[in-house]
């Protein structure tokens, strides 16, 4: 049952009695949405952060609808339109940006301005009536579905009709093919959809989802005002819709979840092609197979063509108007829309899509929010909308990796064998426009080459360059260094969109012929091999030849194949992004001995200027996380970069729902042998220091029951300490009370590790002996840091050994420092290399409280711990219990008595 939960005149419906600080969570969440501001929220995990987010926002949703309604039906009644042309405009917008300017010209009379504000009026009730005449339709449908199942059998008959339909005539048309020589032709037909169409560069051609438009009027419906909640992962965003289930909006709100085609896709026979990049192209050139239209004369000259291009059948119109009315009916995670999608022959990937407009909630991951073509692609429109981004704390890097871009001499190297071959075989049926742009392509490639200092015409594997090392360069340096500064880069990037040039070297594994590719063979279905012949011929001469098939890096799975994706769809990132401002980003110039392993890379210094496209549109914007402190890197770097006035910008950090004294935490000075703690570069692979290391956690594992969890800056420094200790005699002291346990290298192995470390504690929970639980040794910034929950017996204590630090001599650190100095007041730059290293800490010692019986120590290994400055930058729920010892004896004993009294209370 849930409680009405009431903070002043706003009413929260909570699934249990609320802590008060999800109260007040939930209140100043409210306050900023109704405000149209953008909020910081900090929320500890363990504090029902997922559930405050929730029933905060989708209570602000349900009192802007009622008075929405209200308002309307009190303007009809009346005959006269609304202020702002009730769509009400975000509060932040002034009131040029919110409504027309009514007011008269100079001179003009007021008959006409009575007139054309008449008219106006006039206009926008007819509008408001057409949209509830919309609304009342859209609510009559799902009120049908909901209570006529035998529509769903009903649509599920006529599909299978339309099926066995669809095989009769593709049998007849085997046969009619089969009663003439076609096979010629079949070659010439297949070899056709490779020629690029005529480029028309003034003029949008129509899309699939253009052509639907014209087909159904529901796509054309205006958004309903909603909720965008993004996180970073998959299983993040089904445990929200999970909560979502569970809340008391879980019955009545229309939730809508989105993902890429790899997650969505019900087509086997696509999906089992692995890569992201081939489902996405054997997707679209399936519906292009499904959608071609063909005048009279070619279906007549191809009449006795066999019908070779295959679509899919789950792209069916029908099926999926009927997924998305299902979707809509009741609340789904990703896993179940997909299981909705297999059962009613539909595609979950555009079924969702077109439940957009009609969704009060729309759950995505938010590379797909933040990266501008796939919001749009997606449908996916933010004006007026409300934004909410969970699990924040790296929106930053986000921003930065999405938006960033390289390429390989490999690459290059490849891209333009494969070009030019092409342009060569096709060069009498292709365009003038069409050859222009090639030849451009390949002039930048060639170029692009030259500035690595090597030749494309030469195999890259064996050219060795003369010249090493990595330079950093501004955009409009290296263009003029590349010598290609009189091309335009935003026509020829435009060229790419609309030509799909680059996908026309993808299918190499799509179209299903046979062919040794970076040592991977794919056989076609045997039915499909004497058709692609002809295709199959042209594809195989396009060998790499100074190009070979990049390897997979070091770290991955080697039983996956390798990626087939084009190289030029890398040089197609490469070059949008050089389009970029001078200033927002920098070239990285990497020569590596040889031209393969050497590359181009942009890097993104300004992530504002892709991220102030969606605050500037949105009505209002939550950017919440667990951790999210320290604060300030949001504020200047996303915020104040984007033109963000402090006045728009609420910041709010709750405490932690665990009692003060569950949480111990100790900023530790110096070790049992008096050795000061400070690990600096220079000091902390000295011997006596990581001996120190090895006492103080040999002390902790005699006081501490269950797991410790213990984090270093690096992997690098980490096996050092391990080698040392096994030198010394350390690791096996540590061992007789707590077992030892290494995060692993590859990211496969993480859930064996944790699975057998829980279980190691569990084992000496009931069986009390000389061994007391386990010792996880961990990296900061690994895979152990971030996701991962050390609750009750598993994280006990957590150390974290020194500060971890960026590397200062990073070219890419350095001149992020120096782009903010430049960009904003105050010098932020030199407080951006402890603000990351703050991050990260506050990530990793967040792994251990996960709920509100929980308690652990937090033990911090540095005296640089002490300082006021990093101190602020400790969550506060952290920073306020933080007890300074100068020495180990005292901080010995507070631990000691910590763990005796809450693991026996009695």
């Amino acid at each position: 049952m849930a409680d009405q939960i009431q903070e002043g005149s706003i009413h929260f419906p909570f699934p249990y009695t609320p802590y008060s600080i999800q109260k007040d969570f939930m209140a100043e969440l409210y306050r900023v949405l109704e405000a149209g501001k953008i909020g910081i929220f900090e929320s500890p995990t363990g504090t029902g952060k997922s559930l405050s987010l929730i029933c905060g926002a989708l209570s602000w949703l349900r009192d802007f609808e009622k008075k929405k309604r209200q308002e309307e039906a009190r303007f009809l009644d009346r005959g006269i339109a609304p202020p702002n042309h009730l769509e009400e405009p975000p509060p932040h917008m002034s009131t040029s940006q919110g409504a027309p300017d009514t007011s008269k010209p100079t001179g003009e009379p007021d008959w006409i301005a009575q007139f054309v504000q008449k008219k106006e009026e006039k206009d926008m009730i007819d509008k408001l009536r057409d949209e509830q005449i919309r609304k009342k339709k859209r609510e009559e449908r799902l009120q049908q579905i909901r209570h006529n199942a035998h529509l769903k059998y009903a649509a599920k008959r006529m599909r299978q009709e339309e099926e066995e339909m669809e095989h009769l005539l593709h049998l007849s048309k085997e046969m009619l093919a089969a009663a003439g020589s076609g096979q010629p032709e079949e070659e010439l037909g297949r070899e056709e959809e490779l020629v690029l169409a005529e480029y028309e560069s003034d003029e949008e051609k129509k899309t699939v989802s253009g052509a639907l438009e014209e087909d159904d009027e529901d796509l054309e419906e205006e958004h309903v005002t909603k909720i965008y909640y993004c996180s970073r992962t998959h299983s993040q965003l089904i445990q929200f819709v999970h909560e979502v289930q569970k809340s008391p909006f879980g019955k009545e709100t229309r939730l809508i979840s989105l993902g890429s085609r790899q997650n969505l896709c019900v087509n086997e026979e696509v999906k089992r092609l692995g890569s992201v990049h081939l489902i996405n192209d054997r997707c679209l050139e399936m519906q292009k197979n499904k959608h071609e239209k063909k005048n009279k004369e070619e279906e007549k000259a191809k009449k006795r063509k066999t019908e070779t291009r295959t679509s899919c059948p789950f792209y069916n119109y029908e099926q999926m108007q009927f997924l998305r009315d299902e979707v809509l009916m009741e609340v789904k995670d990703i896993e179940q829309l997909v299981a909705l999608g297999k059962e009613a022959q539909a595609c979950p990937y555009y079924g969702s899509r077109f439940a957009i407009p009609s969704a009060q909630l729309v759950v995505l991951p938010y590379q797909m929010l933040l990266h501008a073509a796939t919001r749009h692609a997606a449908g996916i429109k933010l004006e007026g909308q409300v934004v909410i981004i969970d699990e924040a704390h790296n929106l930053i890097d986000s921003i930065t990796s999405i938006h960033s871009a390289e390429v390989s001499g490999s690459q290059l190297c490849q891209a333009h064998s494969q070009l030019s071959q092409y342009m060569e075989r096709y060069r009498k049926l292709l365009k003038a426009k069409n050859l222009m742009y090639i030849k451009q392509i390949l002039y930048l490639l060639e170029k692009f080459v030259t500035v690595l200092g090597g030749n494309v015409k030469q195999n890259p594997n064996t050219q060795n360059l003369f010249q090493t090392g990595t330079e950093l360069k501004t955009i409009n340096d290296f263009l003029f260094q590349s010598q290609i500064d009189n091309i335009n880069l935003f026509k020829v990037q435009r060229y790419f969109e609309k030509s799909m040039v680059s996908r026309k070297f993808a299918p190499i594994q799509l179209f299903g012929f046979t062919k040794e590719y970076g040592g991977v063979s794919i056989l076609p279905p045997s039915k499909e091999r004497s058709k692609l012949a002809g295709f199959q011929h042209f594809l195989q001469s396009l060998k790499p030849g100074t190009g070979a098939a990049p390897s997979s890096p070091s770290g991955e799975d080697e039983s996956r194949p390798p990626w087939l994706g084009s190289p030029l769809m890398q040089i197609e990132s490469f070059l949008a992004a050089l389009t970029t401002a001078n200033q927002d980003g920098r070239i990285i110039v990497s020569r590596q001995g040889s031209l393969s392993q050497s590359s181009l890379r942009f890097l993104l210094l300004n992530p504002s200027v892709h991220f102030a496209q969606v605050v500037k549109e949105c009505r209002a914007m939550i950017i919440a996380g667990g951790t999210m402190q320290p604060m300030a890197d949001f504020r200047e770097q996303l915020l104040e970069c984007a033109g963000i006035g402090t006045e728009r910008v609420v910041e709010f950090s709750c405490g932690h729902v665990i009692p003060p004294d569950n949480i111990l935490p100790i900023v530790l000075c110096s070790g049992p042998s008096n050795q000061q703690l400070e690990f600096i570069y220079q000091k902390r692979e000295l011997p006596q220091m990581m001996d120190e290391i090895g006492r103080i956690l040999c002390n902790l594992c005699n006081v501490v029951p269950g797991g410790v969890v213990c984090f270093f800056p690096s992997y690098e420094y980490l096996y050092k300490v391990q080698a040392h200790w096994e030198q010394s005699g350390l690791l096996t002291r540590l061992a007789v009370k707590k077992k030892i346990f290494q995060e692993p290298n590859r990211a496969n192995q993480v859930e064996q590790v944790l699975t057998e470390y829980s279980r190691c504690i569990k084992r000496c929970s009931q069986v009390k002996g000389v061994m007391t639980g386990a010792l996880l040794l961990s990296v900061v910034g690994g895979k152990m840091s971030e996701g991962i929950n050390f609750s009750d017996d598993l994280g006990r204590c957590v150390v974290m050994v020194g500060m971890p630090y960026p590397n200062i001599r990073s070219l890419e650190l350095q001149e992020k420092m120096a782009y903010l100095d430049q960009t904003l007041p105050n010098s932020p730059g030199k407080s951006l290399i402890e603000n990351l290293c703050m991050k990260a800490v506050n990530q990793s010692i967040g792994r251990a409280i996960r709920h509100q019986q929980d308690f652990a120590s937090i033990l911090l290994l540095d005296q640089r711990y002490s300082r006021p400055s990093i101190l602020a930058k400790l969550p506060s729920w952290i920073r306020d219990q933080v007890e300074i010892k100068a020495t180990f004896g005292p901080a010995f004993a507070a631990l000691r008595k910590f763990h005796r009294e809450k693991s026996d209370p009695s």
